[in-house]
């Protein structure tokens, strides 16, 4: 008995059979085409998207958020706390970098980026100062892992944030608030003064109509006669507000000294690791602080780095190897600046390196000497092949 004689004799299939025929002669060939599935892939999770600049909205006297609108199509889906790359060429130089959406995953419509000037910044005054809307840029599909996980994290969550790291957790308290979504957020943000909170007048406002979310400013530098909570987030403070932090989760995103501060008061609450998440904070301001850092070298100092089938250009101890080469007309693909995508991996062929011990590489790479130039500084003469 061949195939087709058993298949015969099993209850229902003439009927399926036939019902298959009536069906390919109505609609033709039925066959998903061979590279279906990576054309939906690049549908969901573009490398690469064109936006134009819809609005600018003045949020404090050094910050300013920029809605994004897709040029073709519809913005790639996200999850609230991811960033996307946006590129940018200033005075001839092609580079780029990572911004939290701000907005929540359920505005389809466009991205929020929140911008605020960095004191010495190459990219944010530009954005700052040059942008108008109208303007199209290039941006990268979302990318990042500060979300929050069901399966994993309580719905109990404490948000610790510093300056521009406010900006992935109004996505997530949007969403969270706006979706009715069964969790409980508490958010203790810190600025230097008053007049650098951002979005200060909505968070109160969510707070106000929301009695699942609490928010407290702290302000380290306040004027005279402020009477807010004043100084830094400590581990008393937290335990003040949150009170016990069994069974929380808790969020930081700040600048690095943040997270210096931070981590040793977090210590003081014995809250398991597994219950921090910490949001890559992009290049270090002072790499010669690290652990490890060698002694006889100074962040000025400028040593010579060729790349293979290239030419040889000067890039300082004190800079990323991602910073020097794009100064120098090299394109090298990169996404979050911070050590974590691996989308500017590289080759070192000789010489040394440091990198910070938060740096993601898989430990394959070390042992073959791949680094991610973002977060990697020259400490010789060195030659490398992107």
């Amino acid at each position: 008995m061949n195939i087709e004689e058993y298949l015969n004799q099993v209850e229902g299939y003439a009927e399926a059979a036939r019902e298959r025929q009536v069906l390919e002669q109505a609609c033709g060939d039925l066959a998903l085409p061979r590279d279906f599935a990576a054309s939906v892939i690049g549908r969901l999770h573009p490398r690469e998207i064109g936006v134009a600049v819809a609005e600018i909205h003045d949020e404090t006297p050094t910050a300013k958020t920029f809605r994004l609108a897709a040029l073709n199509g519809q913005l790639p889906p996200f999850r609230a706390g991811q960033y996307v790359n946006w590129s940018v060429t200033i005075g001839g130089v092609r580079t780029g970098r990572a911004f939290s959406i701000a907005s929540p995953p359920h505005e389809r419509g466009f991205y929020e980026l929140t911008v605020r000037r960095q004191d010495g910044g190459f990219v944010s005054p530009y954005l700052l100062d040059e942008v108008r809307a109208g303007q199209t840029f290039t941006i990268s599909g979302p990318g990042g892992t500060f979300y929050h996980e069901p399966l994993i994290d309580t719905d109990d969550l404490v948000f610790l944030a510093g300056g521009s790291g406010i900006t992935p957790f109004r996505s997530l308290i949007r969403e969270t608030v706006e979706r009715n979504l069964p969790r409980r957020i508490w958010l203790i943000y810190g600025s230097r003064t008053p007049d650098d909170v951002i979005y200060k007048r909505e968070l109160q406002a969510i707070a106000r109509r929301h009695s699942s979310f609490k928010v407290r400013f702290v302000i380290s530098d306040p004027p005279p006669g402020y009477r807010g909570p004043r100084g830094f987030i400590t581990a008393d403070r937290i335990r003040r507000f949150v009170g016990s932090p069994e069974g929380k989760t808790f969020y930081l995103c700040g600048p690095e000294q943040m997270y210096r501060f931070m981590e040793p008061e977090l210590e003081k609450l014995s809250i398991p690791r597994r219950r921090i998440k910490r949001e890559s904070c992009g290049p270090l301001s002072d790499v010669t602080r690290e652990a490890g850092w060698p002694s006889d070298v100074s962040a000025s100092r400028v040593f010579q780095v060729a790349v293979r089938g290239g030419t040889t250009f000067p890039a300082a101890a004190g800079e990323p190897l991602l910073n020097s080469l794009e100064r120098n007309g090299f394109s090298v693909p990169s996404h979050c600046r911070s050590g974590e995508c691996g989308f500017c991996r590289m080759k070192i062929l000789s010489g040394r390196v440091f990198m910070p011990d938060r740096t993601a590489v898989r430990e394959s790479d070390r042992c073959f000497n791949y680094v991610h130039a973002c977060l990697t500084y020259p400490l010789s003469d060195l030659e490398i092949r992107l």
